[in-house]
């Protein structure tokens, strides 16, 4: 099956007449497929410039035509601008394009006005409707960081109006009434509603486009403090099993009930890449890239780790690379890791960095030093604090959310567990952590990475516990 992307500016004739070809294609062959993705001419050289720069690609005018070589959201095979899409079918299929100049302007004007209506009506919809944000596990210590958060205006800064849902089935209605309580004192312009659910009733997930699951939460101070001395780290197969079936079931309520551009993350610190895993299989007619796990706040605490070895801020390391299973095993890929502001014998202005792997003196021994300082990080913290470690979790939430906004374009690179598509050899269908970047509102993995004999070990054994995970939680 052909499956072709063909991107460009709004007001671009040369777009214009590729979608007609293209459309004619679509109707004559049952086999060809074509996404269209169509820009405002004032966003288009940024969308442009991120598109190319997260797949290595060297393009400068509209259109971009590219063909998948697996689902969306996988690597790419760049083809190039209107003269090569129209080579490109004229060779393969034997057709070519008559379309007269006065038509392609005529197209491309009304494409433009449909852009711009389309943009005005989203705009006036968000406007008028409520981004409803739901949070399982309400109780979980890290919602009292997160809500105040949630409702600030960078990280939902395309949508005026939040209705917030809190869903503990664990939990008791009195805890969560005062959460409420708390939440409207916060006073803030940004809060639309809120509802509170001790159990799953028929308006849970409803209407929901972000959904954020946390950690399943021990209630009373026995259980706490155990829960605060060490993160769950394995579960017996009854309670494994039990957890599972209720993810199913909540996946089930999502494919039922959610709005269908809704956007799911499981955070926490136990079997994060299963439950995104059992959410996602649970509910078929949502996109299943729209399923992430978290691994945002293991990358920040191995950054914090390395800036304090190094004498630098943790915002001064960048693109340390997160693989595998995050609430288990996992390993950190330091290939492409940077260090800005370092004091050593080679300093430059503000802009330069130094590869982290050059800097290190021992590769080996620094690696295995990082690895045992994370591994270390979260149980202390939250054993001293006697509770979850919520600030860096709401740290890892926000930025995330921020990122997944349809106007983020920064290229920054995160480690995320999403739906392999058989990319770096991981089996298709398992949800495991890679580098990804955002771009518009969609993700994409990072291509082309070095992948060692050593790392790929690890990355056997993180696909190993990965698949002993899925196969005890049974079906």
């Amino acid at each position: 099956m052909a499956r072709f992307v063909l991107a460009g500016k709004a007001d671009c004739p040369h777009y214009a007449k590729a979608e007609l070809l293209a459309d004619s294609l679509h109707r004559k062959l049952p086999d060809f497929r074509i996404h269209k993705i169509c820009v405002h001419p004032t966003e288009w050289n940024k969308w442009l410039e991120n598109t190319c720069g997260s797949n290595g690609w060297k393009h400068e005018q509209s259109p971009l035509v590219w063909r998948e070589l697996v689902d969306r959201g996988g690597k790419g095979m760049f083809l190039g601008g209107y003269s090569d899409f129209m080579e490109h079918i004229q060779g393969y299929y034997g057709i070519t394009s008559d379309v007269k100049t006065d038509l392609m302007l005529e197209i491309a004007e009304e494409n433009l006005q449909t852009k711009n209506l389309c943009m005005q009506e989203e705009a006036l919809r968000r406007s008028q409707c409520p981004l409803h944000v739901w949070i399982s596990s309400a109780l979980h210590p890290t919602c009292y960081s997160l809500i105040p958060r949630l409702l600030s205006p960078e990280v939902f800064p395309s949508d005026p109006l939040i209705s917030l849902h809190l869903l503990d089935p664990a939990g008791g209605d009195e805890d969560l009434y005062t959460l409420r309580q708390e939440a409207e004192d916060l006073s803030s312009p940004k809060l639309h509603s809120i509802t509170i659910h001790s159990h799953l009733d028929d308006c849970v997930f409803k209407q929901a486009r972000i959904i954020i699951f946390l950690d399943d939460w021990q209630h009373g101070e026995e259980e706490e403090e155990e829960a605060a001395g060490e993160a769950v780290a394995h579960m017996d197969q009854a309670a494994l099993r039990k957890m599972a079936a209720q993810y199913r079931h909540y996946g089930k309520l999502i494919n039922s009930r959610a709005d269908k551009s809704v956007r799911v993350m499981v955070a926490g610190d136990s079997f994060v890449n299963l439950k995104c895993s059992l959410l996602l299989e649970s509910a078929p007619s949502v996109d299943s890239s729209h399923f992430v796990a978290m691994g945002t706040q293991l990358e920040c605490e191995a950054r914090a780790q390395i800036g304090k070895k190094l004498g630098v801020k943790t915002a001064d390391v960048t693109d340390v690379f997160i693989w595998g299973n995050i609430s288990g095993h996992f390993c950190m890929d330091f290939q492409r890791t940077r260090v800005f502001r370092y004091e050593g014998a080679i300093s430059g202005p503000a802009s330069f960095s130094l590869p982290l792997l050059e800097m290190a003196y021992n590769r080996q021994t620094f690696e295995a030093d990082i690895m045992s300082c994370v591994g270390l990080q979260r149980p202390t913290v939250t054993s001293r604090a006697r509770g979850a470690a919520a600030l860096s979790a709401t740290n890892g939430i926000c930025t995330l959310l921020q990122a997944w906004d349809k106007t983020w374009t920064s290229g920054e690179v995160f480690s995320l567990g999403v739906m392999s598509n058989g990319q770096y050899n991981v089996p298709k269908g398992l949800v495991f952590s890679m580098p990804v970047v955002f771009n518009c509102g969609q993700w994409s993995i990072l291509p082309d990475l070095a992948i060692s004999d050593e790392l790929a070990i690890k990355i056997e054994d993180s696909i190993s516990q990965l698949k002993t995970e899925k196969a005890n939680a049974g079906k």
